[in-house]
């Protein structure tokens, strides 16, 4: 069956639309960057990486050039690489190619203490210290969005029906406590009960590290580590983030739960299964499918103090460590991937929005 045109225009204009986003994000942050003289530092570093890397070359040839050859060659080199990269021209002039290399991910090495937070050892590209820690990062904080997606997404309706009862009263006051009580908290009682106390998990996980880099050589070691690893963090983040994705998926629940159709459905006698299914959760596929697309989009981030009780080498250890080490290329690189995942997911959400509501054709 053929798509309509009208469907097709609304996905183009709107994927226009947040492609435009995403490049005035990035080309607003090279400004700043540009203003502050960040960009100057980035391109330093990367010529300097570059020309360390021909000295070395220069000097394991066969018949290595004298001293002073070799620094008359470095130096050449050097100011055709501050001409290839504008550092002759004012900061404006480098702002579309700032750009550009942003979007590449082309922003030269980390600081040492990030390349450690990666668990490499230096130097480090940033596109790479992001590769190896995003997978992290996923493993803690999107596995727990998921569980708490796939718990609450059938239970939630369910207590929305049966508002009032026991269990409802339960939920709101479980949500109520998991939204006061901070997450970082929780992982400290954690590892203070289950770490130091009963020594059923580790106190430390940057040891995981290791694991990850044993999936090559011997995946079955590899996957018990970072299970062994993984679990509690993903029990705490997932007990946290429950509270707030069961109170979400009743609110939005509860205002379909009064209305006519329900309460026909009520009346007929149909089972609850089957009014709570078809009835109620097929309503509030939208508002949901919003939650469920965000929530995952946005996990990738990391949480910064979370990961630092932990010592969970993640995406929130990154960023903090970058801070902490004036980090620039580093912040930018997290900056520009971050907010590229959540433009996706924007995109899959408005195409997602066409296929549930049809008013959005219009």
């Amino acid at each position: 069956m053929p798509l309509d045109k009208r469907v097709v225009n609304v996905v183009v204009k709107r994927g226009v639309t947040l492609t435009v986003a995403l490049v005035f994000i990035v080309l607003l942050t090279s400004v700043i960057i540009g203003v502050t003289g960040y960009d100057t530092k980035v391109l330093n570093a990367l010529i300097e990486q570059r020309l360390q890397g021909l000295k070395q070359a220069l000097q394991n040839r066969p018949n290595p050039p004298s001293s002073e050859e070799i620094a008359k060659i470095i130096e050449s080199e050097r100011e055709r690489l501050r001409s290839i990269y504008g550092l002759d021209k004012p900061w404006y002039e480098r702002l579309i190619p700032m750009t550009v290399r942003t979007f590449k991910l082309d922003l030269n090495v980390t600081s040492d203490d990030v390349a450690q937070i990666a668990g490499l050892r230096p130097p480090v590209e940033v596109k790479t210290a992001i590769g190896v820690t995003l997978p992290r990062t996923v493993i803690m904080i999107t596995t727990a969005e998921l569980l708490s997606m796939a718990i609450a997404l059938p239970l939630g309706p369910y207590i929305a029906y049966k508002r009032g009862s026991r269990l409802d009263k339960g939920i709101i006051a479980y949500a109520a406590l998991t939204n006061a009580v901070p997450i970082w908290w929780l992982a400290m009682i954690a590892i203070f009960i289950f770490g130091f106390r009963l020594e059923i998990a580790p106190t430390r996980y940057r040891e995981i590290v290791s694991y990850f880099g044993m999936f090559g050589s011997n995946p079955l070691e590899a996957i018990k580590g970072v299970l062994y690893y993984a679990y509690l963090p993903i029990l705490v983040t997932t007990f946290s983030f429950l509270g707030g994705w069961l109170y979400s998926v009743r609110a939005v629940a509860i205002r379909v739960v009064s209305e006519d159709f329900v309460v026909v459905a009520k009346a007929k006698g149909l089972p609850e299964n089957m009014v709570v299914r078809k009835y109620i959760l097929r309503v509030i596929a939208g508002p949901v499918v919003t939650f469920v697309i965000l929530g995952l989009a946005t996990s990738i981030q990391g949480f910064i103090i979370t990961e630092t009780i932990f010592d969970w080498p993640g995406m929130g250890s990154l960023y903090y460590q970058a801070i902490l080490s004036a980090d620039s290329p580093t912040i930018l690189g997290l900056t520009y991937v971050t907010t590229l995942v959540y433009i996706i997911g924007r995109f899959i959400l408005e195409i997602l929005y066409v296929i549930l509501d049809p008013r959005v054709k219009m």
